[in-house]
């Protein structure tokens, strides 16, 4: 079976799309700049096991705006 570049190259642009989507909501409670955090998932998501370690950073980081409610409580 034969893997065409041209399907290689739409998966990843699927891909680069799908975690770029996921940085970003991710990015509006982890990050101050959720628009950013979208940009960087989808450009290191061209490499696919960037994308993936980013989305695992991401996940694993703090809410910002978490130590604002209790800091003001």
């Amino acid at each position: 079976m034969n893997i065409n570049a041209t399907l290689v190259g739409q998966l990843i642009v699927i891909f680069a799309l799908l975690v770029g989507v996921i940085s970003y909501f991710l990015g509006r409670r982890k990050t101050q700049s959720p628009i950013m955090a979208g940009v960087l998932g989808a450009v290191l998501s061209i490499v696919p096991l960037f994308g993936l370690i980013y989305l695992v950073v991401l996940m694993l980081k703090n809410d910002v705006n978490l130590g604002a409610e209790t800091a003001s409580n």
